[in-house]
């Protein structure tokens, strides 16, 4: 499954049931990007689920527009794609740089003197949206994301729309975006 989900550059969801447990894995552009595992008394995300998916496992292929696959995988991100493994207990191959760190990114929206409460923000890596969140009253959104360089988008109430290329490391987990009044 994971050599067609990769040569295909399939964006979808394969899924695998039994009595007890069920299993989601969110593939994008062949990658597999988010899980999900689910029994009658847990549901877990991400990394965990995929910690808990038996080796050999059969999944069907769904597939599914992008765009869905994407807000899924906001929920359900897989970090460290080597927890999925093939029926030979292989890993998967990484494509690109591996990441060197995981952690949760602070934003604080400064509109002049004033934290700037309420307005949209989103994270894009690559083109591909990872989270998105609105302000507190302070001003503060978070996200919990991989280590490195993110364009951030700002839409206020007015729907003007303003982009940030930030770095996020651990030097950098608590970012101030001071907008003009």
């Amino acid at each position: 499954m994971l050599k067609f989900t990769s040569t295909q550059k399939f964006n979808g969801i394969a899924v695998a049931k039994d009595d007890e447990r069920a299993f989601y894995l969110a593939f994008l552009s062949g990658e597999p990007e988010g899980v999900i595992y689910i029994d009658e008394r847990e549901t877990f995300y991400g990394d965990k689920a995929a910690k808990l998916m038996p080796d050999g496992i059969p999944f069907v292929l769904h597939a599914v527009k992008a765009e869905i696959v994407t807000s899924l995988v906001m929920g359900c991100r897989l970090f460290e794609k080597s927890l999925i493994k093939t029926h030979t207990v292989n890993q998967i191959p990484r494509v690109g740089v591996t990441s060197t760190g995981i952690g949760v990114l602070t934003l604080t929206l400064m509109h002049g003197d004033a934290p700037w409460n309420g307005v949209r923000v989103s994270i894009r890596k690559d083109g591909l949206m990872v989270g998105s969140d609105i302000t507190t009253g302070t001003g503060s959104c978070g996200f919990r994301l991989m280590y490195g360089d993110y364009t951030c988008i700002v839409e206020d109430r007015l729907h003007s729309v303003k982009l940030f290329e930030i770095r996020f490391d651990r030097t950098h987990g608590h970012i101030v975006l001071n907008l003009p009044e």
